[in-house]
């Protein structure tokens, strides 16, 4: 199955934070199994509306297959309870 992953970074944090934090939810998936096909940093912008007191954002955007969703749910409940990640979204690509 692929998937395709958004996630938004909180924009007060410094550049080596905001590479961590990629790396980091990077390395969650990898580690429950997923095979990150393309991972691409789309660089800050502006939100449409405000989120959590912020008005930007880092946004990323990584694809993945995973033959189960074990990776996806893991990365999902930790981008929900994350500080730094502010918005995330997960779409299963259709075949």
């Amino acid at each position: 199955m692929k998937y395709e992953i958004m996630y938004i970074v909180r924009p007060d944090l410094e550049e080596s934070a905001v590479k961590e934090v990629s790396k980091s939810f990077e390395k969650i998936l990898t580690d429950n199994g997923a095979k990150v096909t393309s991972s691409k940093d789309l660089g800050q912008k502006e939100l449409a509306y405000e989120i959590k007191n912020h008005k930007t954002g880092f946004y990323f955007l990584v694809n993945i297959e995973a033959n189960d969703s074990k990776a996806i749910d893991e990365f999902n409940r930790l981008a929900l309870i994350s500080e730094d990640v502010i918005r995330h979204l997960i779409v299963k690509e259709e075949k």
